[in-house]
């Protein structure tokens, strides 16, 4: 199995670091570039015109390594949760990246109709699940297990629609949801195995491969971005790997820095409209840094540095359960 998760990482790292030079033209040349918010940084404006929609990228290194690896994985329940999941999401994203890229609708998918999907797919997913499994969840640091009954299909909703739109969210900086991804997903490698969910395993460790060939491009200054088909299609796939591996409680302090990107969101809409002041300088919460003064690479770093060190003891959860 050791050889297969080798395998699967090296072949999604190689077949990304061999397509992107040639798809960074090539988008280049179809003028896919991405818009860049007015309100945004001022020194994001840079940005503008650089090739966007590169998730779809390590979307499909990612499956056509798990065809070549583990064909025979595709007909398994649990296996093709994680891929609908992460595929499904991803589809979402491309919609919403196609009317901004190619139609010229800067405002994309209204997000009413992106939340409808979300919804959608993880009440999907939920009903899909709920016949290979329980509705128990473990709690953190026990062996203990708690029968949540109906409220389970609460919780996988509000983590799908949470995760997708918080890996989203973090899609601002150059590397930073990417690394923030990897780090987030290592963790999972063990999760799955641990269950005996080793084909998931295998896939992960394609994905993050094909990851890693991706952030060679991604890193400041970035020579493409993943799009929100490439953001949302990972946060699916974490939803959905926190799922099936019954390590769903775990994932809010692994994806610990989605979580405050996300948190910080939320806070800064809700004090603009009960009180019209704003929390944070500008929200996600890497804006609010880098209007501090912080260069963008710093940012990065100390948000990775932090997302490291969240994985690694959301890992020791996990594995002390």
């Amino acid at each position: 199995m050791l050889v297969k998760m080798l395998l699967s990482f090296g072949l999604g790292l190689s077949l990304t670091l061999m397509i992107y030079p040639v798809a960074i033209p090539y988008l280049h040349k179809i003028k896919f570039g991405q818009s860049i918010r007015e309100l945004g940084p001022k020194s994001h404006m840079k940005k503008a015109g650089t090739p966007t929609m590169g998730g779809v990228v390590f979307i499909l290194t990612s499956l056509l390594t798990a065809v070549i690896v583990q064909p025979t994985s595709f007909v398994k329940k649990d296996f093709l949760i994680i891929i609908l999941a992460f595929t499904g999401y991803g589809l979402i994203g491309f919609i919403d990246d196609f009317l901004i890229v190619v139609k010229k609708n800067n405002d994309g998918l209204k997000p009413a109709y992106k939340f409808l999907m979300q919804s959608v797919l993880a009440v999907i997913f939920y009903l899909l699940y709920r016949k290979l499994t329980n509705n128990l969840v473990i709690i953190p640091f026990t062996s203990l297990k708690l029968d949540l009954g109906w409220f389970y299909m609460v919780l996988v909703f509000f983590m799908f629609t949470g995760t997708t739109n918080a890996v989203n969210l973090s899609d601002g900086l150059d590397g930073l949801c990417a690394g923030l991804s990897i780090f987030a997903l290592i963790p999972y490698v063990y999760f799955s195995y641990r269950s005996g969910l080793t084909n998931i395993a295998v896939f992960i460790c394609g994905v993050i491969g094909s990851l890693i060939g991706y952030l060679k491009f991604n890193l400041h200054p970035a020579k493409i971005f993943m799009g929100d088909a490439g953001s949302l299609a990972l946060g699916g796939l974490l939803a959905a790997t926190a799922m099936v591996t019954k390590e769903e409680i775990a994932l809010v302090l692994i994806g610990g820095v989605f979580v405050v990107e996300v948190l910080s969101d939320i806070i800064q809409i809700g004090s603009y409209k009960l009180t019209g002041k704003r929390v944070f300088k500008m929200a996600p919460i890497h804006h609010h840094f880098e209007l501090s003064g912080w260069p963008e690479q710093k940012v990065v770093k100390v948000f990775w540095a932090i997302g490291i060190v969240l994985s690694v003891i959301g890992l020791f959860m996990g594995a002390v359960m």
